[in-house]
């Protein structure tokens, strides 16, 4: 406990005695930070709709029933058997 608490008045002494540092941010730096902070929520927004939006669209799908496929004159049960060539 002794050492928890000595290592914690180092830390609090540190940052008490740091010097405010007289840092420059320019626009440009500063535009593309927010550009890629914007980019990035866009980023997260947008995967969270696809994976919200993914399911309802599967609901709407089977809601709607899938599309009557076209069929030639042929038995149904002939395009399911592939051909046999006899030799």
């Amino acid at each position: 406990m002794y050492v928890l608490l000595t290592c914690l008045a180092v830390v609090i002494a540190a940052l008490g005695a740091a010097a405010p540092a007289a840092a420059y941010v320019g626009p440009g730096a500063g535009l593309s930070l927010v550009g890629a902070f914007w980019g990035l929520l866009v980023a997260i927004f947008a995967a969270l709709a696809f994976i919200i939006a993914w399911p309802l669209r599967r609901l709407l799908k089977r809601g709607r029933g899938a599309p009557a496929e076209t069929t030639s004159m042929a038995d149904p049960g002939e395009a399911a058997q592939p051909e046999r060539r006899s030799a």
